[in-house]
């Protein structure tokens, strides 16, 4: 049978627009994306097979374009939508952040931290550099490193938050572990970084360690 057949509020697409996208399943929006199916086979069908294939939307969305390319029912077409529509999300929670507005909302920084840097393969430090009203002036990720450890370097920090006229700067980085327990090199180089931004009138305002499914504060903690 066709979705086109079926009834009206459980066709993907008319199931989004009467009840919003959160009352989809991850294989009905997968569908909407795809949007036709093959013969004797739904894009819904489509999609349930796609995400027992790669074990779940998240390996879906992160497979790279061989191995995405490479699966039947998918190509280069699909692959550079896909892009496009996980880019579009980044740039829309940054947006959010750069709206001449104070930062408030802790759990909006973390939210944008997750999407950027949580599915990154190696170390990355990611600096938000914060006007006097702590408005975001931009986000830079300053420092990449292996698959355990970015190397960081407080005079480059100082001399990047200077030529913004930075006056607060938030950090984060990711654990590619998953884990995302500050460590003991974490609290170290956070205290240089705040010991040599203090010199030159720029707070710390807090470091994030962002992992699989978690998002730390150092400030929460107390660590800073």
């Amino acid at each position: 049978m066709r979705i086109s057949d079926w009834p009206m509020a459980e066709r993907p697409r008319e199931k989004l627009l009467l009840q919003g996208s959160t009352a989809l399943s991850d294989a009905e929006l997968l569908a909407i994306f795809l949007r036709t199916g093959t013969r004797g086979k739904t894009a819904v069908d489509i999609a349930r097979e796609l995400l027992a294939r790669f074990g779940g939307l998240r390996p879906l969305l992160l497979a790279d374009q061989r191995t995405y390319c490479n699966t039947p029912g998918l190509g280069s077409a699909s692959f550079a939508q896909l892009q496009a529509v996980l880019e579009m999300a980044k740039r829309h929670l940054m947006e959010n952040l750069q709206r001449g507005e104070a930062l408030q909302d802790p759990d909006q920084v973390k939210q944008y931290l997750r999407m950027r840097l949580r599915d990154a393969s190696r170390e990355i430090f990611l600096c938000l550099f914060l006007d006097t009203q702590h408005r975001v002036i931009c986000a830079e990720e300053l420092f990449m490193g292996t698959i355990d450890s970015s190397p960081v370097y407080p005079r480059e920090v100082v001399q990047r938050a200077l030529a913004l006229n930075a006056a607060a700067v938030i950090f984060a980085h990711n654990h590619p572990s998953g884990v995302a327990e500050p460590s003991a090199a974490d609290k170290r180089i956070t205290l240089r970084l705040q010991d040599s931004l203090a010199l030159v009138d720029i707070r710390v305002l807090d470091h994030f360690v962002v992992g699989d499914g978690l998002t730390v504060s150092m400030a929460e903690r107390g660590l800073l």
